[in-house]
């Protein structure tokens, strides 16, 4: 595994060495003792898949509330997505900012968002499985989010959006509401 730090401080592009022959390939998804020279202490605690059937739909930006915060490690699996992470730790160097990545199936590319950031992505094909590990359990009295079109970040979405839930399209702005908790 090749780790390089993200533009999010505490963040991982994480590509995978692949080992190919005739038969495809080979390589490894999560590995304890790889994050472990990264300095990220990362129990798994929970694994989803997430299936998107329309180009440009948008999931996110999600996380939870201090103190169920959690980490992820994402992935696509089949297909290709836009993957962002944004810093909603106040004490962090890169607070508000956020920074995107090209994840496709065929790339093995992956993201490491560090708790307290807020995770979305964007499908660019239709058709596309995301695959993430939590560590932490989902707490749904915990759930919150950031809108994916939030003037206080400004994401640059590479497509028009397409399809996008009415729970993310609702999330209050950030500078507003105070609903995100992310340290005690």
């Amino acid at each position: 595994m090749i780790f390089a730090p993200g533009e999010v401080h505490g963040s991982f592009v994480i590509d995978q060495q692949r080992r190919a022959d005739d038969r495809g390939f080979f390589a490894r998804f999560w590995c304890e003792n790889e994050f472990a020279k990264q300095g990220i202490d990362y129990k798994v605690v929970q694994m989803n898949l997430g299936r998107s059937i329309r180009a440009g739909t948008v999931r996110g930006m999600h996380l939870q509330n201090y103190p169920h915060l959690e980490a992820k490690v994402a992935c696509c699996t089949r297909g290709a997505i836009f993957d962002v992470a944004v810093d909603l730790r106040p004490s962090s160097p890169t607070f508000r900012k956020w920074f995107g990545v090209e994840l496709t199936a065929e790339n093995g590319r992956m993201l490491y968002v560090p708790a307290g950031c807020a995770h979305g992505y964007q499908t660019l094909e239709d058709d596309t499985d995301m695959l993430y590990l939590t560590t932490a359990a989902y707490a749904p009295a915990a759930a919150t989010g950031v809108r994916f079109d939030d003037p206080a970040f400004a994401i640059h979405w590479p497509r028009p959006v397409s399809v996008i839930s009415d729970a993310d399209r609702k999330w209050p702005a950030y500078e507003t509401a105070g609903h995100v908790r992310v340290e005690p």
